[in-house]
């Protein structure tokens, strides 16, 4: 499916139990290994796509916490993006000087980083992913102390 297509008629999240892995480098910037957009992972290299496709691995159980973010936003793509960009701008107003701070910092990555090489957390939940709505009601400051306590990137 083409990413036009994806954007103008995503699938709802909860039609989704699975996320084919496809390259496209222009989507998929350097420094990142995969994104996840509309329900498509995207990466940067073909092995990466395969590996993604054939082996459920921490890379993948990440994005499929996305996914499951997703489906706890509204079960819409749309809203999903609306927050992660409404946190990420809110981080990166109070945090300019800190590299990947607006990614770090965001509610979705440190439930996603945090939770990533637990290949049974979603299990765990019931295929559900809610904790980045704690992280959200946290400061900027108390999500700093958590992500580097945890060492969640920066």
């Amino acid at each position: 499916m083409g990413f036009f297509r994806l954007l103008i008629a995503p699938p709802r999240p909860s039609a989704l139990t699975d996320m084919p892995a496809t390259v496209n480098r222009f989507l998929c910037r350097k420094g990142y290994t995969a994104i996840t957009l509309f329900g498509q992972l995207f990466t940067r290299e073909e092995a990466s796509a395969e590996r993604l496709n054939r082996k459920y691995d921490a890379l993948k159980n990440h994005e499929m916490i996305h996914l499951r973010q997703a489906q706890d936003t509204g079960n819409s793509w749309y809203r999903f993006y609306l927050r992660y960009m409404w946190y990420s701008l809110l981080a990166l107003r109070f945090f300019r000087k800190q590299r990947n701070a607006a990614y770090y910092l965001n509610p979705f990555e440190i439930e996603a980083y945090g939770h990533m090489f637990d290949l049974h957390y979603l299990d765990r939940t019931g295929g559900k992913a809610s904790e980045w709505r704690k992280f959200a009601k946290m400061s900027l400051a108390a999500r700093l102390r958590y992500i580097r306590k945890n060492n969640i990137g920066l």
